[in-house]
């Protein structure tokens, strides 16, 4: 959120937590704080939205730098929207990188642990959101944070569980019956059908839905709907 989509205060109240971005990829301090007070409204968890200094891009471009500037990057970020957050009397609740930051993580483990010793050396007490079973999770662990397997509404899944690649064909689920099967099966089988057609495990802590996808407004209430039906969530 935060992203200059402009949908935020229609999606507050289908959702537990926001992802908000922190001026590297989009944003700025009048949008963080726009939606940090939506958040406060609706008892929303605040999360930092971490990315690479790519406004261009969107963030979804990979940047080769050093560990040690990824760990600044994004101590920088967190900086920038806990400074906001504590203006409003709020707490940050969460970080979940964005974009080219979050894939690179959940590939490499060296960038994987950058970011988690960053987390843990601004704040040990906050919640790493990464991809579910990925070195992210495993890095973030290891430096003792708590964290949040976080599986995907709108996209689609490799054989070895990570997400389809938006270069590749099908990346994106647009239809919404397709997508409430997925989150389902997340839920209740702790499974996944991959590109191929395999099913594998898959563990679901956190569902993510981007806000700048174009059903994401009616996903996001598919979703709470659904699963209040079914007595999940209450």
């Amino acid at each position: 959120m935060g992203e200059g989509i402009g949908n935020e205060a229609l999606l507050m109240p289908y959702i537990h937590a926001a992802n908000i971005a922190c001026g590297y990829h989009a944003g700025d301090e009048a949008t963080m704080e726009q939606v940090v007070d939506l958040c406060l409204h609706y008892g929303v968890h605040i999360g930092a939205h971490p990315s690479f200094p790519d406004r261009a891009n969107f963030g979804r471009t990979t940047m080769q730098l050093s560990l040690a500037e990824i760990y600044t990057l994004v101590t920088d970020q967190l900086t920038i929207l806990n400074a906001v957050v504590v203006k409003k009397g709020a707490e940050l609740h969460h970080v979940k990188p964005h974009g080219a930051l979050y894939n690179m993580a959940a590939q490499q483990t060296p960038v994987a642990h950058a970011i988690a010793r960053a987390v843990r050396d601004f704040d040990p007490s906050l919640v790493y959101y990464g991809l579910s079973g990925s070195v992210m999770i495993d890095m973030a662990e290891e430096e003792g944070l708590q964290t949040a397997n976080e599986v995907f509404a709108d996209r689609t899944y490799q054989p070895d569980g990570s997400l389809t690649p938006r270069s590749q064909p099908h990346a994106l689920i647009t239809h919404e019956a397709l997508m409430l099967e997925q989150v389902l099966r997340f839920i209740q089988e702790q499974r996944v059908r991959t590109i191929t057609g395999e099913e594998i495990p898959i563990k679901a802590d956190t569902i993510c839905i981007h806000g700048d996808g174009v059903h994401a407004l009616a996903f996001a209430k598919a979703i709470h709907t659904t699963l209040r039906e079914k007595n999940i969530i209450p």
